[in-house]
Parts: C-alpha cells; structure tokens; sequence
C-alpha cells in the first residue's frame, strides 16, 4: 500500500472521527435531511474554487465516467447517512448503531469476493480482529434484535457498496471533481427530501452553525475528498479497515470535547483495530513467503 494512502485514508478517520461529535450537537438543533442538505452544500462550496485551480486543465475524456461515478456516489451517500440516522433514532443507542454501521469492514471483502476479487491473507485476519475492536469500542450491552438494526445493517451495505464504487471507478475519474458531483447530488436530494419531514428556521441553523461548517467544510468536503484520493493506491479492504478507525477518534472526541470516559474494554478496542490496520501493511505471512519459495 502507498504511504501517500495510508496517510490520507487515516487523515480522514481522523476527521471523519470528530465529525460524530459534531453531528451530536447538530442533531440537538435541527433534523438529519436539513443536516445533511447544508453540510453537502457547504462541502460543494468550499470545494468548487480547488476544482477550477487544480482541475481546470483536464480532458473531456474522463468526464463522463467522473459525472456517472459522482452522481451515483451521492445517491448512495444520501441513502447511507438517512439510514443510519434513522436506525438510530430506532434503536435509541448510538453504540449498537456505531457497531451495526462498522459492519462494512466485512461487507466490503465480502462483496469483493462475490466480484471476484483475491484478498490477502493478512486481511483474513486483520478483518476479525479489526471487528472485535469495534464491538469492545462500540458495544454498550444492548440486546435484542429490532426494526432499527436492519436499517442499520442496510445503510452499512450501502456505505461499502460507496467505497467499492470509488474503487472500481480509480483512475478513470478526476477526484475533485467526483468529490463535487456526489456534494451537490446529495444537497440537492436532501433539500428535495426535507420539506416531507422538517421544517428548519434560521435561529436553529445558525445555532447549529458550527457544527455544520466543521461537517461541511471538513468532514465533507476535506474528508470525502481525502477518500477518494486515497483510495486510488489502496485495496477496498484496506482502505474500510482504515477508514473503521474513525470510531476511535469518535471516541476520543466525546472525551475531549463532550467529556465522556472511555472503559479500559474501549481502550482495549482501540487497540485492536490499531493492531488490525499494523497487519494491513506487515504483507504476506512469514509461513507463506517460506512455502513460496520451496514452491519455486
């Protein structure tokens, strides 16, 4: 794996992390479709100047997969993050829900193999270990299975099949560019969705103001851009184990900011999902590489 990706996929668990904590407090202001509607909005704003001063030179030839990839991009970044704010509104826990959404560290493998992909054998085990960190960091003892879990489950789909489309696009698109198309096929579909369901006012978005720009500017905009430029030196599996991450710094954020405690459990968490992405780049077992070469 490049070094280049592993540092911009982990840049964006780092922002993607603290982003949970400003959605917290956004969500105490106004609803997930006026949410998302302006974070996206924002997102595109801010990245629209970067397209024209470092795109601005680029051929018609990849434009027409960059528009195809970016507006389906949207439409599954709409429905995940829908879905995963409404399953947990459901189930009323957001550790049940950030454990079911991190299922995409195995949905991603496992739809790569129905696509015919070979995966690594570090990945056989960097996988597992990376999902019992999760639910050690995630899990807070909930029970049961309800309506609110299958939601959670489907929107976790959807954010694999999101990373397995920017992989399966890689090189023939323009990555600021694709960033921009998803933004504002998100904005749009979220500004056409919220008049169903709320009506926003201008006091309780401007006191969600700074949630919204860190969400925008940075989560979105810097963070699905820092993904799509990773992902192009990086294996699928891979870059979800990394990106997992962000559920650490999520953590480390509510200490911070929100002054939550972790449990020596969550710490222990954290430290097996940093141990899963370390196997991610050790490459292949010892074992294998002797078999190899007695083979050759």
């Amino acid at each position: 794996m490049k070094k280049r990706s592993l540092f911009l996929l982990s840049l964006t668990a780092v922002i993607w992390g603290f982003s949970f904590t400003a959605q917290r407090l956004g969500a105490d202001h106004v609803g997930v479709f006026t949410f998302d509607a302006v974070r996206f909005l924002l997102a595109g704003l801010a990245l629209l100047p970067f397209c024209f001063l470092l795109e601005k030179k680029t051929p018609e030839k990849g434009m027409k997969a960059t528009l195809l990839a970016g507006c389906a991009a949207g439409a599954i970044l709409t429905a995940a993050q829908a879905l995963q704010q409404y399953g947990i509104l459901l189930t009323q826990s957001a550790g049940k829900a950030g454990f079911i959404t991190g299922l995409y560290i195995l949905f991603v493998p496992l739809i790569g193999l129905l696509l015919k992909r070979k995966l690594t054998p570090m990945l056989w085990i960097a996988s597992p270990l990376a999902l019992v960190g999760l639910f050690l960091l995630t899990w807070s003892g909930e029970s049961g299975i309800g309506p609110g879990d299958g939601v959670l489950l489907l929107g976790a789909v959807l954010w694999a099949m999101h990373i397995l489309l920017i992989d399966s696009a890689g090189e023939k698109i323009y990555p600021l560019r694709f960033s921009l198309i998803q933004f504002f096929v998100s904005a749009l579909l979220n500004f056409l969705i919220l008049p169903f369901f709320e009506s926003p006012s201008l006091p309780e978005l401007g006191a969600a103001a700074i949630p919204l720009l860190y969400s925008g500017i940075l989560s979105s905009g810097v963070g699905f851009t820092l993904q799509a430029v990773g992902q192009k030196g990086a294996d699928p599996a891979v870059a979800s184990l990394i990106l997992s991450f962000e559920a650490v710094f999520s953590a480390v954020g509510g200490a911070l900011i929100l002054g939550e405690t972790m449990t020596p459990l969550q710490l222990l968490g954290c430290a097996l999902m940093f141990g899963a992405i370390l196997l991610c780049q050790i490459g292949p077992l010892p074992f294998l590489r002797r078999r190899k070469r007695r083979d050759s």
